[in-house]
């Protein structure tokens, strides 16, 4: 076992989770290494330091399937496109439909059969020379109809050479495109991108039971244990700490590094796992309950879904990676774009900030992002340095002392937002999406967070420079229980909607619309 594969015991675990420096790959991984120097071999735990990846960034590697197949078409497409071309000297404009429909159709089918049969998934139960195999197979196929095609159409055999050419060059193409995603998802799975991380509510027998085959397995990373009956709950279980109730679970730092909650409870005691079920449902994390198992072979097949981190699917009946890969397109695209038009003036406003008032131009301030992961959001400072408020525990009023000349300009024309264009490229924001809140944002004396029971709903997507909220009069401080439950209800309707559609009218309307409100305080 190489030193960066050095596990980490539970009291390691809790003594990071309690330091918000420690709370990232690099801070474990040194941590284990002190571990490892100082009792000079590796201790047993119940995760690897280098799989400590939050949500967004594992849900952003599982959608390479996407990309994968965009460049598929592309080389696909270029080869058949070229091979049409050498079998029509005359040019591809004026081409019979006999010598260039064959290619045509052999293409179709060659990228609809990979698709149909799922080799964009690359599972870890299904071997590479499998997956090569399938691909042999479904180039044969299309081959053989584009050679009949061919034959039907100009009833020789003139034009099969070509045919059989493009069928040759093409499966080469694929073979070593493909070796290439074989390579890079077997490098994810190692450094654990695709291992899903999960915590257990239950300190039962089941979560024993669970947790030891998990750490046997090392397939499935159980990062915690929480349990309501802390009184009769153990310090650990088989390794793994018990970090709390349900409660702590509900504000727990842990949760933007959390796929799945599994409740480890007799579903028997039906009153409590619906109590639990209540509770946890407002969450962004997805919660599952585990079954006490009949069979031996029933505690592996769950494991083996917990683990099954294949890559997004192409197909289906659920959308949602497929929208998240089309947003993310649609942020690289619009987002690169307006980062490079706008570098001038926002060196211009950087400039008239730092004459307006002494302090840096930028401020920074740390905000939730995608399933509360906490991120630091960019911003040109509106506020005198010596005001400023990174936890919004004062929010912005009319006439607030804190506000500089320039920075009633930047507010109201919501200009001091461009530095976040920054964030979206990163792939920590959209351009489209519920607003980022400060941590700690107050509204009145109580934390925003506490008063909207769907309040973490809002995290189920990443957070946007502009959104739905924001184009429909929800904008700036909350300072009511009212405009909490008002933002909330619109965030989480956007959710539920969104589309690369909806995200481009959003876009389109957001300048007139916050422009011609001015009576807004931002």
């Amino acid at each position: 076992m190489t030193p960066t594969a050095a596990l980490l015991s539970a009291d390691d675990v809790a003594d990071a989770l309690d330091d918000q420096a420690t709370l990232n790959a690099r801070g474990l991984r040194d941590l284990a290494l002190r571990e490892l120097a100082a009792d000079g071999a590796a201790r047993r735990g119940p995760f690897r330091p280098e799989v400590w990846l939050n949500a967004r960034q594992r849900h952003a590697t599982r959608l390479a399937a996407h990309y994968f197949r965009a460049i598929d078409v592309s080389v696909i497409l270029a080869v058949t496109l070229l091979c049409a071309w050498a079998a029509t000297p005359s040019g591809l404009a004026g081409a019979p439909v006999a010598a260039v429909a064959p290619h045509a159709l052999g293409a179709v089918i060659l990228l609809a059969l990979i698709r149909s049969l799922d080799l964009y998934r690359f599972p870890s139960a299904r071997p590479g020379l499998i997956h090569l195999g399938a691909l042999a197979a479904i180039a044969g196929v299309a081959t053989t109809a584009a050679v009949v095609l061919s034959l039907a159409l100009t009833g020789s055999a003139s034009g099969l050479a070509g045919v059989v050419v493009w069928g040759g060059v093409t499966l080469a193409c694929l073979y070593g495109l493909h070796l290439i995603w074989l390579d890079r998802v077997a490098s994810w799975r190692r450094s654990g991108a695709l291992t899903p991380n999960i915590v257990v509510v239950g300190a039962t027998r089941h979560a024993e039971a669970l947790i030891k085959a998990a750490l046997k397995r090392r397939d499935v990373n159980v990062l915690g244990v929480f349990d309501d009956r802390l009184a009769r709950s153990p310090d650990t279980v088989e390794g793994v700490p018990v970090l709390g109730d349900s409660e702590a679970l509900l504000s727990h730092r842990i949760l933007p590094f959390v796929d799945r909650i599994v409740m480890a409870i007799d579903p028997k005691a039906e009153a409590r796992v619906r109590h639990l079920m209540g509770r946890l449902g407002s969450l962004p994390n997805e919660v599952t309950l585990l079954v006490d198992p009949v069979r031996a072979g029933d505690r592996d097949d769950a494991l083996n879904r917990l683990a099954d981190s294949r890559l997004a699917p192409l197909n289906g009946r659920k959308d949602d990676d497929r929208r998240a890969f089309n947003k993310r397109i649609l942020d690289l695209t619009v987002g690169g774009l307006a980062f490079v038009a706008l570098l001038p003036v926002m060196g211009l406003i950087a400039a008239l900030v730092k004459l307006d008032s002494p302090g840096p131009a930028l401020f920074r301030q740390r905000r939730h992002g995608f399933n509360q992961e906490e991120i630091v959001v960019w911003k040109f400072r509106t506020m005198k340095h010596a005001a400023a408020d990174a936890t919004a525990s004062r929010q912005v009023t009319h006439d607030d002392d804190r506000i500089t000349r320039l920075g009633r300009i930047l507010r109201s024309t919501s200009l001091d937002e461009l530095p976040q264009l920054l964030n979206v490229l990163t792939g920590e924001m959209s351009l489209v999406g519920p607003r980022p809140h400060a941590i700690g944002m107050k509204t009145g004396q109580i934390e925003s967070a506490r008063l909207v029971a769907d309040y973490a709903h809002r995290h189920r997507i990443k957070p946007g420079m502009t959104g739905w909220a924001a184009i429909k009069g929800s904008r700036g401080p909350l300072h009511s229980a009212q405009d909490v439950r008002r933002r909330v209800q619109l965030d989480v309707e956007y959710v539920e909607r969104q589309s690369v559609w909806l995200d481009l009218w959003i876009m389109f309307v957001t300048v007139p619309v916050l422009l011609g409100d001015r009576a807004a305080i931002r």
